[in-house]
């Protein structure tokens, strides 16, 4: 979770702030458009050693999902 948060902060918490210069999307439309690339990644080259980084990455922009669907305030009301 520190590497996440380090990673995130580094890039000017561009996960939950885009920068919006080429792709206009909010930050749920970025982020699960990164999500579909590691998606597509997994889908092309399989999970093996090759892949583990974009199974990180994955796991990571999930959480960042998450924190940018709870900044919008839509929540697990379960």
């Amino acid at each position: 979770m520190d590497l996440l948060i380090q990673k995130n902060n580094s890039y000017g918490n561009s996960a939950t702030q885009p920068a919006k210069i080429f792709s206009k999307g909010n930050a749920v439309e970025s982020i699960s458009a990164r999500i579909d690339d590691k998606l597509m990644r997994i889908a092309n080259k399989g999970i093996n050693e090759n892949t583990l980084d974009t199974v990180d990455d994955l796991i990571g922009y999930l959480v960042l999902l998450k924190i940018a669907w709870s900044e919008k305030g839509i929540t697990n009301s379960k």
